[in-house]
């Protein structure tokens, strides 16, 4: 069984349609992996191994019938911990929300329940979602599997490491402004943000609703298109024959470049010719509305997110992590006319996006400019923190503040992703591209 925790969803999902593995099993062989794992106190911050046996047992009651439910039907995934569990503590990695216990699972995790997959647990993340980095002392720090001293990515870093380290086949997060993407990049795995509203937030607990999107942090572009299918409860996209021939895609020149490091910059540049080998046509090209869009970002992002929260946490402030209480404080300056003011500038931007993009499948560019940087010298410095979590998040969060979907692939260098982003709703296109380009990237 423990060769089985490296395979991907899919894979898995098969044997089981194939006779083995037994779900129940399978879903003992992960639990026993968890409780064995030095730092899975780091990764999870509960487990549900009643849960999992439960739906394990019934996953293997409909298999023995031929009945089951979808591809990944008792297949173990892990759940970040902003997702509400029925009877079980959610609390979004911070201690404003100790002991907080949620009556009904949200709606997401109902409908995966409803197709067959198994709930490991609750993964930590960083405090209320809000950063990049995934740091986090409050509650705990995940682990980044290619470097122990290393922040993992955030806000999603339990989820990445879950399946980074086998201890889940495919994880559930939230992005914002890349809290998806990022942890998926730094541990080498594919993530999916989905277009804003594709995915229900009914019990997802939030930062800022008007960007907040769920997403799978998988081992394959195959397993986040089947996750996605187990989320929303339809057919899964099909992938079958997937090319980049004739595939136009625009390489994001603006800001998505500045201040870059050398490893994610030549990573880049390599991942490219290797698309262009696979028959892809790539053309340079600025848009000057991601510049400004990015202008917009802490009136859009941090405003939203303190009103949100401000009243928690303004009764109990010396329970945060002060660097992201600080961030949070940062959404006071702005007044309400700024607010709509930035909101109607954005509607005109993404207009402009739209229009500059039209003629292409998709655009890419580096996940993350930086590398994960050493956790000891964030806790240590709080400039080098807010400066390294905003160069972070930069360019993930160009797709949030356009409204479109993306996708990160591993680029065979270890921390460095290649995004794709597409049209608002067009995940399915999205990831037959990045299946394309996973086989163009060696993946």
């Amino acid at each position: 069984m423990d060769g089985l925790r490296g395979r991907s969803a899919a894979e898995l999902g098969r044997g089981i349609a194939a006779g083995g593995p037994d779900p129940v099993e399978l879903a003992e062989a992960f639990l026993d992996a968890i409780a064995a794992h030095p730092d899975a106190a780091r990764i999870y911050a509960r487990t549900t191994p009643e849960r999992a046996r439960a739906e394990a047992a019934g996953a293997r009651a409909r298999a023995k019938a031929g009945l089951r439910r979808h591809p990944l039907d008792g297949v173990p995934i892990s759940w970040k911990d902003n997702i509400d569990t029925a009877g079980v503590a959610t609390e979004a990695g911070t201690a404003l929300l100790a002991g907080r216990v949620p009556d009904a699972d949200a709606e997401v995790l109902a409908t995966a329940t409803a197709q067959g997959s198994v709930c490991l647990g609750k993964t930590h993340l960083s405090e209320l979602a809000f950063s990049g980095l995934g740091l986090n002392p409050v509650t705990a720090t995940a682990p980044n599997v290619n470097d122990p001293s290393a922040v993992p990515g955030g806000s999603s870093s339990g989820a990445a490491a879950s399946v980074a380290f086998g201890l889940a086949a495919a994880a559930i997060g939230s992005d914002t402004g890349g809290s998806v993407r990022i942890p998926a990049a730094w541990n080498d795995l594919v993530g999916l943000k989905t277009t804003a509203g594709r995915l229900s937030l009914q019990g997802v607990v939030p930062l800022a609703e008007s960007f907040d999107t769920l997403g799978p942090l998988t081992r394959t572009v195959e397993d986040a298109a089947l996750v996605l299918s187990l989320l929303e409860g339809s057919r899964p996209p099909d992938l079958a024959g997937a090319s980049l021939g004739g595939a136009r895609l625009m390489v994001l020149e603006t800001a998505a470049f500045d201040d870059i490091r050398e490893a994610p910059a030549r990573a880049f540049e390599d991942a490219a010719r290797r698309l262009e080998a696979a028959g892809a046509r790539l053309v340079r090209g600025a848009v000057p509305a991601v510049a400004e869009a990015l202008a917009l970002s802490a009136v859009l992002f941090t405003t939203e997110a303190y009103a949100t929260w401000r009243e928690v946490i303004e009764a109990a402030p010396g329970r945060m992590f002060p660097p992201i209480l600080e961030r949070f404080r940062g959404g006071a300056a702005a007044s309400g006319a700024d607010y709509v003011a930035a909101w109607r500038s954005l509607r005109r931007l993404r207009a402009d996006y739209a229009a500059a993009t039209a003629g292409f499948d998709a655009v890419i560019l580096p996940t993350a400019p930086n590398l994960p940087p050493d956790a000891a010298r964030l806790l240590a410095d709080r400039d080098f923190l807010a400066a390294e979590n905003l160069l972070t998040l930069r360019n993930t969060r160009i797709g949030n503040l356009m409204g479109l979907c993306g996708l990160t692939l591993p680029t065979g260098t270890p921390c460095c992703g290649l995004m794709l982003l597409g049209p608002p709703g067009a995940e399915e296109r999205l990831l037959r591209l990045g299946a394309a380009a996973e086989r163009a990237l060696g993946g």
